[in-house]
């Protein structure tokens, strides 16, 4: 594809694939240095995996579960990624809270979505421990849990990890990167003529795709933008649809207020901490919203759209 603007046009070469069960797609400005780039991301992605992932026995997450109540010792990427989990909570007063695993485990999500199967079980929601029970060390870099505290990384890891993607790639390359993994999307590097041109909508689909439902293109020229959505990642559970959003209140997903808020910040990172804790607050968002002062477009349960904080115009597709 090229990407568009006020001046010349600059070849923009593309990738996609599929990881995480989500889609992933790596753009950058020079065509030349796409495989590069290909595999810093790869890499990456697999890093993260075998330190974050709640669903692999041999990651370094799931080893913290076998070790509760005492320090541990960890990795310095999973120190940082639980650093940023942490920080997400204390911005978002909690909202956010990586301490949601085992809510998530009792709700029939115990392993990669895509082999997450129908169940006629009860519904029922467990007590969330709470953020503030896990001690890390950053500097030690060490993490202490209490006995059943379970750790889900899924609101932060991934916007995080585009995040550091996105930088890795630009500073090899020196060109300009985009990095979306299921639509969370970061930019680095010098942005084409005009910016780079994003597609929001409800649920993340390949993105040459004719989108289903809401949806609208903005520009972005650095930073980050994430879309979090009650109509992405579901499964069925006694009758219910389920999504992977919980509200740490009540361990259950949050009731529904939103069905997809996108939101555009200084990094991914930042941007999907505000779509996720949006959605989890429900209309009750809007005075920590305004005091973020972070860009947002939300779309209600009808399809009616609003935006706040000064969301970029939309151009056309």
């Amino acid at each position: 594809m090229r990407a568009r603007g006020t001046g010349a046009a600059v070849p923009v070469a593309t990738a996609d694939w599929e990881a995480w069960t989500c889609q992933v797609r790596l753009a950058v400005t020079d065509p030349a240095a796409l495989a590069e780039a290909q595999g810093l991301l790869t890499a990456e992605l697999a890093a993260v995996d075998r330190a974050c992932s709640r669903f692999r026995p041999d990651s370094e997450l799931t080893g913290l579960d076998a070790s509760a109540g005492g320090w541990v010792a960890v990795s310095p990427l999973l120190t940082e990624a639980l650093a940023v989990a942490l920080r997400a909570a204390r911005l978002t007063g909690g909202a956010v809270d990586p301490t949601v695993g085992g809510a998530m485990v009792a709700l029939g999500y115990d392993r990669d979505l895509a082999e997450v199967l129908p169940s006629g079980a009860p519904v029922v929601g467990v007590r969330v421990p709470g953020w503030q029970t896990v001690q890390l060390d950053r500097a030690g870099q060490r993490v202490r849990l209490p006995a059943g505290v379970h750790l889900d990384l899924g609101a932060t890891a991934k916007a995080w990890t585009a995040d550091r993607a996105a930088a890795r790639i630009a500073a090899h390359t020196g060109c300009g990167v985009l990095v979306s993994l299921g639509g969370d999307v970061a930019v680095a590097g010098p942005a084409p003529a005009g910016g780079w041109r994003i597609r929001v909508q409800d649920v993340t689909g390949h993105p040459d795709d004719v989108p289903t439902g809401s949806s609208a293109v903005v520009t972005l020229g650095a930073g980050g933008l994430a879309t979090s959505s009650t109509r992405a990642r579901r499964w069925q559970r006694g009758g219910l649809d389920l999504t992977h959003l919980i509200d740490p209140q009540t361990g259950l997903p949050p009731v529904p207020a939103w069905r997809t808020v996108s939101a555009a910040a200084a990094s991914c990172l930042d941007a999907n901490t505000v779509s996720t804790a949006t959605v989890v607050r429900g209309h009750d968002a809007w005075r920590w919203l305004r005091g973020t002062g972070i860009p947002v477009r939300l779309v209600g349960r009808s399809g009616d759209v609003l935006t706040a904080g000064g969301w970029p115009a939309e151009v056309a597709a």
